[in-house]
């Protein structure tokens, strides 16, 4: 898989998961990164929530944190009318995503032959 691309590759038998705290109090990690990439294809926050069985709050939540961590918002949404809301990821989003999800299979590539040995120490 392309080291740029923004989708996981196939995950191994275990998939450890990486959680990076940036500086104190800005955090991303599989939480964060699975719905910046469901709202990516659903268009919505609402929609990207329900995808990951998450209440819209949740979500809400959620994005409004990263908006307010970075220097840009991560998140465009546009207000409800006639046709309904939406949101996108901003330009700056996608590169956060794409650089996180690049950070994670590094990680992974590290340390997994040290995880396919305590995969071996495990009960079947």
């Amino acid at each position: 898989m392309d080291e740029n691309s923004t989708s996981p590759s196939s995950p191994p038998r275990s998939q450890p998961r990486v959680r990076l705290q940036i500086k104190q109090g800005t955090a991303i990690g599989p939480g964060k990164a699975a719905l910046l990439e469901a709202l990516e294809r659903t268009g919505s926050i609402s929609a990207a929530g329900r995808e990951l069985d998450m209440s819209y709050r949740r979500a809400w939540l959620l994005i409004h944190s990263v908006n307010q961590a970075y220097k840009q918002p991560l998140v465009e949404a546009s207000k409800g009318g006639a046709g309904g809301g939406g949101a996108q990821l901003t330009p700056l989003g996608r590169e956060v995503l794409s650089i996180y999800r690049r950070m994670e299979r590094k990680a992974l590539r590290a340390i997994q032959a040290d995880l396919e040995t305590l995969e071996k120490l495990l009960h079947d």
